[in-house]
């Protein structure tokens, strides 16, 4: 039991103590007692100067400032006296006689400690008192999930354990116990695990992993023994723990904390569960999580949850898929190409498409149209990656300016260079919180990166830069994101992706995976080796800056045609860049300006 008897006497004595505390404090306020014929013969003697009233006690102070009370035994006598003298009265209503004694708070509070040791029992560890009950049946299956194929792989042999268990057991074997999915949020890992206890049609328990821990030490345990005795009862069935971490994080990095807690107990009490089930129960736990990092090893071992499945984000195939499902609740239009739509969308997860599509439908319902069309997808597209367009903000013409030759800048670069992404739309019209965006969409899924495409995406990131240097001779804040993902990309290209011809192949970031530091980055080098990758760092940043600037001044009337263009639309796409880069006669005039600036460079 939580409240012992030493508890309980700890918690008698502070109220005890604040009682005793609370007397002091009135005796340090109450006024100095004189007798009622004091009292009368100062009022004779015209001595009163002002009196307060309370029932029968009279607060007097007299002409030397000094405070005292008496009690009268016939106010209304005094009160003619008083009245004569013309002298101040105030009233106060009496306070009532009730006194709260110390053995009334002991009875008050022996009846609370009982009251909450009832509610405790009854809300989690009586053994008979029923927990959750079971979805019976889903109506979910795995033709409602898409764009994960490998997946449902996995977990079709799932559901032919729990529809036909004898098929597998009769040769001495047994089905595994637990089926772990981890992955990124948002890539369907809960309806992963309601499409198979819908396609099996067996009962579907469903907790999330903080529905285990309470304030209470063993209400944690006792609910995880509640659980699985009633799973046991109706297999064959499926139990589903949502994020598992909340409950079943490494006992080493929790001890270092606070010892044995109730998430400690709790995660013992899971584990001894998933290894008391009996050879004839058909109980399948399936939990998720996207931090498998943190998961006790105990819990992963083989037994406990034998399968792992890997549940990553959905290449363009399954986007496309992912966006078919969620377009049959939807009315669409004929425009509407869900391939270009997943093409365009490279790294979203299931849920961020699903948060696409109902976007798109609130876009097209504003504007009182009977269908979606491709451009209220566009719009939803640019609100969730960009952020919401900032109408109300007022700029100055000179901070659009700088603006558009900025965001000309990065579209110049990432349109000149081979291995850089192709532009898709550029806009000077503040969204969140940058001032423009240059938006690039990949033509294919890319699973690794070149030093190449690194470079050209480093370049890509200082060409906003380098364009300001170029037109204005300045410098601004606009470009802060861009030197920090810039440096970022250098960073791991020489600390973590051993592309220096200086230090060679190695990595100079080690993660520390034991108990206390899990997940913690180590430094593993000397400090000459640092000061090496800080030249190497430089160098590549450096250099990238130097071969952009080259690009930009080679293409400066581009550079001031397409800045001109942006400040006269604020919004244009990849066909009005191109045909902007492929014009005859920019390029003829942008000649002209690099050869007027050679003979004004010229030595004479």
């Amino acid at each position: 039991m939580n409240f012992s008897f030493r508890n309980f006497l700890i918690l008698i004595l502070v109220a005890i103590a604040v009682l005793i505390g609370v007397d002091f404090w009135k005796a340090e306020k109450k006024l100095p007692e004189v007798d009622y014929s004091t009292f009368m013969a100062q009022l004779n003697d015209k001595e009163i100067t002002k009196v307060t009233i309370e029932g029968g006690i009279i607060e007097a102070t007299d002409k030397f400032d000094r405070q005292y009370q008496t009690f009268a035994p016939d106010v209304k006598t005094v009160l003619d006296k008083l009245e004569k003298q013309n002298i101040s009265i105030s009233t106060r209503q009496p306070k009532g006689t009730f006194a709260f004694s110390p053995f009334l708070l002991i009875i008050v509070l022996g009846g609370w400690m009982y009251f909450l040791m009832r509610q405790q029992k009854s809300s989690g560890f009586a053994k008979n008192n029923p927990l959750i009950t079971p979805t019976k049946k889903l109506n979910i299956t795995f033709d409602d999930v898409a764009g994960i194929p490998e997946a449902k792989e996995e977990l079709v042999e799932t559901v032919e354990f729990l529809k036909n268990s004898g098929k597998f057991t009769k040769l001495g074997g047994h089905i595994p116990k637990g089926v772990l999915l981890q992955g990124p949020p948002g890539t369907g890992k809960t309806l992963l695990a309601k499409a198979i206890a819908g396609e099996a049609g067996v009962p579907f328990y469903s907790m999330s992993g903080s529905d285990f821990v309470e304030m209470f030490v063993g209400v944690g345990a006792s609910r995880v023994r509640n659980l699985f005795d009633q799973a046991k009862k109706s297999a064959p069935c499926i139990i589903f723990i949502d994020e598992i971490d909340a409950v079943g994080r490494s006992r080493g990095a929790a001890g270092a904390q606070g010892g044995q807690d109730e998430r400690e107990q709790t995660l013992n009490a899971l584990l001894v569960e998933m290894d008391g089930f009996k050879s004839g129960e058909t109980v399948i736990i399936v939990a998720a999580t996207n931090r498998p990092d943190v998961l006790d090893p105990a819990l992963l071992r083989p037994g406990r949850f034998d399968r792992q499945v890997n549940i990553l984000p959905p290449d363009v195939k399954g986007r496309q898929k992912i966006l078919e499902v969620h377009a049959k609740k939807l009315i669409m239009g004929k425009d509407v190409a869900l391939f270009k739509v997943a093409k365009s969308t490279p790294g979203f997860t299931g849920a961020e498409l699903a948060n696409l599509m109902n976007e798109s439908a609130l876009m097209a319902a504003r504007k009182n149209k009977d269908f979606i069309e491709t451009i209220d997808i566009e719009e939803a597209k640019d609100r969730i990656l960009m952020g919401a367009e900032r109408k109300g903000m007022v700029i100055t013409e000179q901070e659009r300016k700088v603006t558009a030759y900025h965001e000309a800048g990065h579209a110049i670069v990432a349109e000149l260079l081979p291995d850089a992404d192709p532009v898709h739309k550029i806009t000077i019209i503040p969204r969140g919180r940058a001032m423009g965006v240059t938006q690039q969409i990949p033509l294919d899924d890319r699973h690794s990166y070149s030093r190449e495409y690194l470079r050209s995406r480093i370049m890509t990131l200082l060409g906003g830069r380098t364009a300001e240097e170029i037109i204005f001779n300045q410098f601004t804040t606009g470009a802060s994101s861009d030197l920090q993902s810039a440096t970022e990309i250098a960073t791991k290209m020489i600390c973590e992706w051993g592309m220096s011809d200086l230090l060679g192949p190695r990595a100079y970031v080690v993660a520390d995976q034991s108990f206390l530091q899990t997940g913690t980055v180590k430094r593993s080098y000397s400090e000459e080796t640092a000061r090496a990758i800080d030249m190497e760092i430089n160098k590549i940043i450096e250099d990238c800056y130097q071969e952009t600037m080259i690009i930009l001044e080679g293409k400066i009337g581009f550079l001031h045609k397409l800045s001109e263009t942006l400040l006269l639309s604020e919004t244009i796409d990849a066909e009005e860049v191109n045909i902007i880069l492929k014009s005859k006669e920019i390029s003829r005039q942008n000649e002209e300006m690099l050869q007027g600036r050679q003979q004004r460079t010229r030595p004479t």
